[in-house]
This record gives structure tokens, sequence and C-alpha cells, in this order.
């Protein structure tokens, strides 16, 4: 499992999911690349690799160099609330696994990168991403380095669409517990339908975060 950070405040975010993760899954490697390894808590991660160059979207800058034969990426602002172990079962069969973006009809979503493809094969959110670290799939995210950085799109997900649909890649799309934006699923979900397994939220500071407790303490008949 890695982590991608630039910025003090993303590397404290990403710190906090992976304590996350240590109370869930604590068999799991977990690497960090930082632009501020001093900044870091001892023993939290296995390995800590020093980010050059950062900006915001450093993480298709890095993603493709994991040293793991098997990756899961996590964005900073991401909280793990089970085991996700498991989810590495999933790479014998596939090549790398996404959820689609929830956001499908903004503007910014909808873009056209340089192939027309059908609405119904959306972009993937590119905050969850589990991969099989082979030849075919590091070609693929070192192609979507390069076309982060030459499309002039300012997310990344754009290009990434487009690369994963002219790939001969085994896509396999997550349920959607495995990348929760949004207090409102914990509210209608029941417990026969889903269990939350990975919180993705934008702002685990804000007052929203209590709404989304409550929702998930709810769900577990805790409320």
């Amino acid at each position: 499992m890695i982590y991608i950070a630039a910025g003090a405040d993303f590397v404290a975010d990403a710190c906090a999911s992976a304590r996350s993760v240590r109370e869930n899954s604590p068999g799991v490697a977990i690497d960090l690349y930082c632009d501020a390894p001093d900044t870091v808590e001892d023993r939290l991660f296995d390995q800590v690799h020093v980010i050059e160059n950062p900006h915001k979207r450093s993480k298709v800058d890095y993603i493709w160099q994991s040293r793991f034969d098997r990756v899961l990426y996590l964005d900073s602002d991401t909280r793990i609330v089970a085991d996700i172990s498991n989810l590495f079962e999933l790479l014998d069969r596939f090549d790398i696994c996404a959820n689609h973006a929830h956001s499908r009809e903004r503007p910014s979503t909808n873009q056209t990168w340089r192939t027309e493809i059908p609405k119904c094969f959306p972009q993937m959110n590119g905050g969850v991403l589990l991969f099989r670290n082979s030849d075919a799939v590091k070609a693929m995210l070192r192609d979507w380095a390069e076309a982060y950085h030459g499309a002039g799109f300012t997310r990344d997900q754009v290009t990434l669409r487009e690369l994963i649909w002219l790939s001969d890649l085994r896509l396999f799309i997550l349920p959607p517990e495995y990348n929760i934006r949004y207090a409102k699923y914990l509210e209608v979900w029941d417990e026969n339908e889903a269990h939350p397994k990975i919180l993705h939220y934008p702002d685990y500071k804000s007052q929203k975060t209590s709404k989304l407790k409550h929702a998930w303490d709810k769900m577990r008949g805790k409320a």
C-alpha cells in the first residue's frame, strides 16, 4: 500500500489515514512518498521515500515506482474503517481495480482528451487505485504521468479514463463501499446493503465530519 503526499497538510492527512490502516489491516505494508519526511512519525510506515519537484498531482510521477508487486494507492483524505487486506486477492484475476468517479455529470468530469469514449464508461476516481505492478500496468501508469503533464487538464482522471479505455488491462470496478465520498450514502444504506470499508471524505476537519461519523455509527447501531 502506498500514499503520495506533497505539502505539510497532505502529509499529516496521509499519516492519519495510515494509522487507520494499521488499526484495521495491521498486516499490510505501507510506504509513503512525500516531500517532508522529517515530519513523519517513526515506525508508522515501512519505508518513506522523498518526492522531488512536488506538485498537486505528484502521485502520477510516483505511483508506478512502488516497490510492491501488488499495490493499493490511497489518497491522503481516506480513512479505513474495516479490514481491507483481502482486496489484494482481486489481483489474482485483474490488473487494475478502481471505483467510478462519483460526480459523473460535471463538465470537468465529462471532458474529452483525444478519443471519444462512450459516456457509459465514465472516469475512474484516482484516489483509490489497486493494481498489479506488472510491466503492462507500469507502462500505462508512466503514460499517465506523461499525459497529465502534457494534456493540460487540472484533473488527472481525464487522461486516466482514456488510457484505461485504450488498454488491454483487465479492469474491475470496486463496490462503492470501497470509496465512499459522501456521508449521504451511509444515511441510506442498511445493514444488509453494504458495510463501509474506505471513507474518502474531502475534509475530516470540517463540521461535516460529525455528520459522517453519526451516519456511520447509525448504520452500525451505535447512534
